[in-house]
């Protein structure tokens, strides 16, 4: 590409005749690649954005800054185009650093969160510079049009076929993209897909393009089919780095990214790279959540369980006699299957998933809970941290309203709710939020893998709290704990704010900036 700032584009080369059916061939060549280009710069995009979500958190805030960077960019880069000289040959390098550039950012993000725990450079060094490159295609593929006297395709018919390209790329992402490759292996695909756009278009016009721009080409598209070949080893040895264990499995699924490592007897579990549980200290949290609920529970013969989906609760709630039906509803059936059907892991919840009396749902939470049904006399929230306005719609006081829809007279329920010590003022806006329609009992355990952890407990108004003795064999769990457990000190303590509403979404902020203030 040539041309200065604000100086005038040096002459286009002119148009050169062609034959009429490599004419043809251009023509519809050049709106297919419409398409491709299309295709691939929105999964660039949508990679970044989930690369941004995994590794910083908060995905509403990471998919709004992402879309916003690369759409500016693509801004730029179509007013840019207007200096470019030759637009086959603008055309073709475009191609050849959107594969280079857009193959390899989600490895250079992944690398450099591992060694040096940088994020924000690569990822939007890499997602300004791809931006820039697609907003330079449309308007150079148009003028190529121009050049060959493809008259009959206007304008408005190459923004056609990008916006379908778009809708194509929507679909595809989640739907065949990431339940089958990982995100580094997705972006080096793709970015093979640029580069033989870029080689289909050298041959096209191969009498106007010269050896530099071949040679170019080559070595990018070995360069970048060698890092795909070895994508699974590199990404192995990255989450190797990440985690600091043994990678026992990991898998990619449609909802989120699965990782279970283990290290000298101890097995933990990684969702989207944040810690679920780690067998040295899972009892005490698991403990902790279930049978204070359990032992308040007039009637415990029907139990609900929302999330929980390595069946570390349903195995807690399986020691109470009279226990007859257990209903775990959790989004994700990769990670219900795994701890079902994987005996290793299965093992870790005494095969509870696998017991006749437990039923499995796969569903979101908030939408099973408002198509009614069943009741129960227990409900434990075994839910994620509310960390988005996705996850904060199950700590909002509406969700909890057909909760207690799905509660009998006497029922009670349980949530986890985040860290008094971490993020007080979310742990406090769960109370409050839960104790419009219930009395509410906060209470909070110390387990080594979260530190200060806390719950709220949730029985109808002017129920008597009551605690039944709990089942034999606990490792944690005694009356003596249970009374310590409902003690705050002055900087956990209760705190004023507002009611988590589905139209306010006061939470994830809270969240976000208490975890902020100890750990960024």
């Amino acid at each position: 590409m040539s041309g200065e700032g604000g100086s005038a584009p040096p002459p286009a080369a002119p148009p050169r005749s062609i034959s009429g059916h490599r004419k043809t061939g251009a023509e519809l060549w050049l709106l297919g690649t419409t398409l491709v280009v299309a295709v691939a710069g929105l999964i660039y995009e949508l990679i970044a954005a989930t690369v941004s979500s995994y590794l910083l958190g908060d995905s509403v805030r990471q998919f709004s800054f992402v879309i916003g960077v690369f759409l500016s960019a693509m801004g730029v880069g179509a007013w840019a185009s207007r200096f470019v000289g030759d637009a086959v040959q603008g055309f073709v390098r475009a191609q050849i650093g959107l594969g280079l550039i857009g193959g390899f950012a989600a490895l250079v993000t992944f690398f450099a969160y591992a060694t040096v725990e940088a994020v924000a450079l690569p990822l939007y060094g890499a997602l300004i510079a791809v931006g820039l490159l697609s907003g330079m295609e449309i308007p150079l593929l148009a003028r190529i049009l121009g050049e060959i006297g493809a008259g009959r395709f206007r304008f408005e018919n190459v923004l056609s076929v990008d916006y379908l390209g778009a809708l194509v790329a929507s679909l595809a992402f989640p739907l065949l993209i990431v339940p089958n490759l990982s995100l580094i292996a997705a972006g080096l695909v793709f970015g093979l897909l640029n580069l033989a756009v870029a080689g289909g278009t050298l041959w096209l016009f191969r009498d106007r393009l010269g050896r530099a721009v071949w040679l170019a080409w080559g070595g990018s598209t070995l360069a970048v089919a060698a890092a795909l070949v070895w994508s699974g080893p590199v990404a192995g040895a990255l989450d190797a780095r990440l985690y600091g264990d043994e990678i026992v499995l990991t898998e990619r699924t449609e909802y989120q990214q699965i990782v279970v490592t283990r290290h000298r007897g101890r097995t933990r579990l990684f969702l989207d790279g944040s810690v679920q549980f780690d067998t040295v200290d899972e009892h005490r949290y698991h403990e902790a959540l279930v049978h204070p609920v359990m032992a308040a529970a007039p009637r415990r013969a029907s139990v609900l369980i929302l999330g929980g989906g390595d069946g570390m609760a349903a195995r807690e709630v399986l020691r109470w006699p009279g226990v007859e039906r257990v209903v775990l509803v959790d989004l994700d059936p990769a990670v219900t299957a795994l701890f079902r059907d994987r005996d290793d892991l299965a093992a870790l919840n005494d095969f509870a998933l696998r017991d006749p009396r437990v039923e499995v749902v796969n569903a979101d939470a908030f939408a099973w809970a408002r198509e009614g049904g069943a009741v129960f006399d227990v409900s434990i929230l075994d839910l994620p941290d509310p960390k988005d306005l996705s996850l904060s719609r199950l700590y909002t006081a509406e969700f909890y309203r057909l909760l207690r829809g799905r509660l009998s007279a006497q029922g009670v329920a349980v949530t986890q709710a985040g860290s008094p010590m971490f993020a007080p003022d979310a742990f406090w806006i769960v109370a409050r939020t839960m104790d419009e329609g219930w009395e509410v009992t906060p209470y909070a355990a110390y387990v080594p893998s979260f530190g200060m952890w806390g719950f709220v407990l949730a029985r109808p108004e002017g129920m008597r709290l009551r605690q039944a003795a709990y089942p034999q064999g606990l490792r944690f769990l005694s009356p003596k704990v249970w009374q310590a457990a409902q003690v705050f000190d002055a900087e956990t303590g209760p705190r004023e704010g507002p009611v988590n509403r589905l139209a306010t979404h006061p939470l994830p902020r809270a969240y976000e900036a208490g975890w902020d203030m100890w750990f960024r």
